[in-house]
């Protein structure tokens, strides 16, 4: 069965009912398909018999579908049999980087966090020996149910007939061309290949994000031009593989995967391997259950006789109410001259000191043997932005102890005005280990602020409650252990709240 014999309707393996041919190039047919047997949707390449690569299409195909990573897509099946050759891999709905910066860039951080997320999955691809070598706008997509999903691992670069002597160098600029689109708009390299407007040019080499766009933050800049552009990183190591950008870019906060109804129909857009369905034909969303509220039928002139039986039962009330205080009173009157046995007086309860929730009108991470006597403070806002998916975190340590190079790092908080700190709650998140404390003063030296608590083990949501509240207008959480995280060392905190006495 050769590619050009193939038309809608046909059945492959009696299950996958092609549907729509969506792309065709060199041989290769890519199908929007049906598997009648999980009655879903699916991508479905078919070849030409003298397709020239087919052995390796299929061989990379086998390969990329034993890839967890669920922001991969999968590929579900791959068979090589004269005339009868095929893959059959995920249909993925939602918005491809193309779509989303069409009309301009996006937020810095939301561009980030996507390719954040491209990072890491890419990364893991590249332990099990996977690449993907000709990364575009369209290969990164924001699905419908609010997931990133990564297409064409393993299989595009087959396809397009795309070889590489540095994979993990050919990746990782690929990733640095999707964030720098991204953050700007534009591309980075061939137009043609992505379907944006080329990077303005300064003295023969790409501008920089800032450059082309305003409101960039620097951190992000920086990582795109260690990727990129050799010529502008300012004396810093490049980023030469996927997990050294998924690491540059694990302080993004990323975005929450929720259940959202799926968007209006786009235009279709798809990549070499894997489906994409942006216009679709999607099934209209199931009316939701409604709760009826039936009231209960009145007789004709019922109202009245119903009103009337409630005045009367009021009245009574009353009455009986005077009847029960005119006897009391009476029986007070009465027993006027008759002395009272003494009882035992019942204590007065003290009230409890009454506390309110302040609000931080600053943040910085706190290295006082840094450079400039931070750490990550780019980050500090996060830490108090009452967001559990967002945090400040350290710098990665390669011991709990910071190398017994320094006694700790931390998280300052500064208060509009001194004030009496009674409790501080921290949110350290799911590390495991460390140590940390808590302390309050008017000043940011570690001598001059009292230790109003410490905590054993920096991880999980711990309370700092000092026994009589210590004024201060500066808050530091302070790690003296760092925890655990990933093989390494680091300090995190997710949220912060600080109570003071009124």
């Amino acid at each position: 069965m050769s590619s050009s014999a193939v038309e809608p309707g046909t059945k492959l393996a009696e299950r996958f009912r092609l549907e729509d041919r969506v792309h065709e190039s060199g041989g290769a047919t890519l199908w929007k398909a049906i598997d009648e047997v999980l009655a879903r949707p699916v991508a479905v390449h078919t070849f030409d018999p003298d397709f020239p690569r087919l052995n390796e299409v299929v061989t990379a195909a086998r390969a990329a579908s034993r890839l967890t990573d669920p922001r991969l897509t999968q590929v579900f099946d791959a068979t090589e049999d004269d005339g009868h050759s095929y893959v059959v891999s995920e249909w993925v709905s939602g918005e491809t980087l193309t779509d989303m910066i069409t009309s301009g860039p996006l937020d810095p951080e939301r561009a980030a966090a996507l390719v954040a997320e491209a990072a890491e999955a890419l990364a893991h691809a590249h332990e099990a020996d996977q690449a993907h070598l000709c990364l575009t706008p369209d290969h990164l997509v924001w699905t419908a149910g609010s997931t990133v999903k990564l297409l064409g691992v393993g299989v595009d670069a087959v396809l397009a007939d795309v070889t590489s002597d540095d994979p993990a160098r050919a990746d990782a600029e690929g990733l640095g061309r999707l964030l720098y689109a991204g953050l700007t708009g534009h591309w980075p390299g061939d137009e043609q290949e992505s379907g944006l407007p080329a990077a303005p040019m300064d003295d023969g080499h790409f501008c920089s994000p800032r450059q082309v766009t305003a409101g960039v933050p620097g951190y992000l800049d920086t990582i795109a031009c260690r990727v990129l552009l050799p010529e502008s990183r300012r004396g810093l190591e490049p980023l030469t593989t996927p997990e050294e950008i998924a690491e540059a870019l694990a302080s993004v906060p990323r975005p929450t995967p929720m259940h959202v109804a799926p968007p209006p129909p786009l235009p279709v857009a798809s990549s070499r391997s894997e489906g994409l369905d942006t216009s679709a034909q999607r099934p209209s969303a199931p009316t939701p259950p409604q709760h009826h509220y039936q009231q209960q039928p009145r007789p004709a002139g019922g109202g009245g006789m119903l009103n009337k039986v409630a005045m009367t039962m009021v009245v009574l009330l009353v009455m009986v109410a005077v009847g029960l205080g005119a006897w009391t009173l009476g029986r007070s009157i009465g027993n006027a001259g008759t002395p009272v046995a003494e009882g035992t007086a019942t204590p007065t309860p003290t009230a409890a000191t009454a506390t309110r929730e302040v609000k931080p009108a600053s943040a910085t991470g706190f290295d006082p043997l840094g450079t400039d006597g931070t750490e990550r403070p780019e980050l500090a806002l996060y830490a108090v932005d009452g967001k559990p998916s967002t945090d400040w975190h350290s710098e990665s340590y390669n011991s709990e102890d910071f190398g017994r190079l320094k006694d700790g790092v931390g998280l300052m908080l500064t208060l509009d005005q001194s004030m009496p700190v009674k409790q501080v709650s921290v949110d350290f998140g799911s590390g495991s280990g460390g140590a940390a404390e808590v302390r309050v003063g008017d000043s940011q030296n570690l001598k001059d602020m009292t230790v109003i608590g410490k905590s054993a083990e920096a991880s999980g949501k711990k309370v700092f409650s000092a026994e009589s509240p210590k004024k201060g207008r500066h808050v530091l959480i302070w790690f003296t252990k760092m925890p655990n995280y990933q093989g390494k060392y680091r300090g995190t905190v997710i949220d912060v709240k600080i109570l003071a006495t009124k």
